[in-house]
């Protein structure tokens, strides 16, 4: 087996990046008996056609006698496009080499089973089934568990700060971390921040890779009492893709002033007079937002935490200290008041930003209650 393949495979999937959501992004690579490449495809939402199409039709007669090396178990029922396994089949592959098994109740082996029964070889590439599942992370979330994979993102000083008490002005970080924040906007559907963020910073919350993507990033603002302004970035830039989360205490003509700017709201009433954060999770998954990430201030980053909507962290860190009692931390409100009550993280990666800033990449440990099966 020469894997050289499955890592052209996993390579091209990664174009799809932004580009193939709500569907996940596959590579394949059709290398015939003489080890030459017939074909090479990759899926995007706006193409349709799923990456073995694509190559099979690069490959014409070619693909014949070749092998198919696929970074998820080829599609077995009709969605979008018909089953893959049956063009692979029709073509006359003779061998498929893949990274992973699909997840969705649609597929879930079938695919596999329909190419076996063909007489097609199948076998695994257990070498790159990590790599493959990370690309696709926020896909295998929202499949298992129906909600978008929400990323709680953070700029800190080295003692956890993320804002003075006086003057704020200038970054936290460097251009270069912020740059890699770029990227992880860019492979996101959706971004949440709090009103109090919208007013103190006025972001723009765009993404500035400029790369394209199948669909604009969706910017939400958790605004209880509907304050955005009508003159912020937010609003005077929103184009389909602004959305407001406020509650019932808003007034109507603050609703219907943001409406006529362009912007969508919708009320979600949570406890204590805010926004639920948790209704609006769920209504980004009805979306079909995949992944989310939220960069709020300290009571946003909080909130998400304590109402278990965050399933990873991305922090940066910066070289720098800014000390004192009334430097706001990354995540404030009440708080946990018991050591061994902390939020833990596990699966913790250290991403090094020369020469002298790093981000710590770390998903949150779902506790298991006391006495569960499973």
């Amino acid at each position: 087996m020469n894997l050289v393949h499955m890592r052209e495979a996993l390579d091209l999937a990664k174009q799809g990046v932004a580009l193939a959501t709500p569907n996940p992004m596959v590579g394949c690579v059709l290398v015939g008996a003489d080890g030459t490449v017939v074909g090479r495809g990759f899926h995007t939402w706006d193409g349709v056609k799923h990456a073995e199409i694509m190559a099979l039709e690069q490959a014409g007669p070619a693909a014949k006698g070749a092998t198919a090396y696929v970074t998820l178990e080829p599609c077995s029922h009709v969605g979008r496009t018909g089953p893959c396994a049956d063009a692979l089949i029709a073509a006359g592959i003779v061998r498929v080499v893949a990274a992973m098994g699909d997840v969705n109740p649609l597929v879930s082996g079938a695919g596999f089973a329909k190419l076996r029964a063909a007489g097609i070889a199948v076998e695994p590439a257990p070498d790159y089934r990590a790599e493959a599942e990370k690309l696709n992370e926020a896909w295998l979330h929202f499949i298992r568990t129906g909600r978008p994979l929400v990323t709680l993102k953070c700029a800190v000083t080295l003692d956890g700060k993320i804002a003075a008490p006086e003057d704020n002005s200038g970054w936290i970080t460097s251009k270069r971390a912020r740059a890699h924040v770029q990227e992880l906007r860019h492979a996101t559907d959706a971004m949440v921040t709090g009103i109090g963020t919208a007013l103190a910073d006025d972001p723009l919350l765009t993404d500035r890779s400029g790369l394209k993507r199948a669909r604009p990033l969706l910017r939400v603002v958790l605004d209880s009492l509907l304050r955005l302004p009508l003159e912020s970035k937010l609003v005077e830039s929103a184009d389909g893709d602004v959305l407001v989360i406020g509650t019932s205490a808003a007034s109507m003509e603050r609703r219907r002033a943001l409406e006529g700017a362009g912007v969508e709201v919708r009320i979600l009433d949570g406890p204590r007079g805010r926004v639920d954060i948790r209704d609006t999770i769920r209504l980004l998954g009805q979306r079909k937002c995949l992944s989310v990430m939220i960069e709020g201030g300290s009571k946003v980053n909080w909130a998400a935490l304590e109402a278990e909507v965050v399933d990873k962290v991305f922090l940066y860190y910066a070289p720098k200290i800014l000390g004192g009692m009334n430097s706001l931390p990354m995540a404030g409100g009440t708080g946990r008041q018991r050591r061994v009550d902390a939020i833990r993280l596990e699966r913790t990666t250290i991403h090094q930003i020369p020469p002298d800033e790093f981000a710590v990449e770390a998903y949150i440990r779902r506790e298991v209650p006391t006495g569960s099966d499973s």
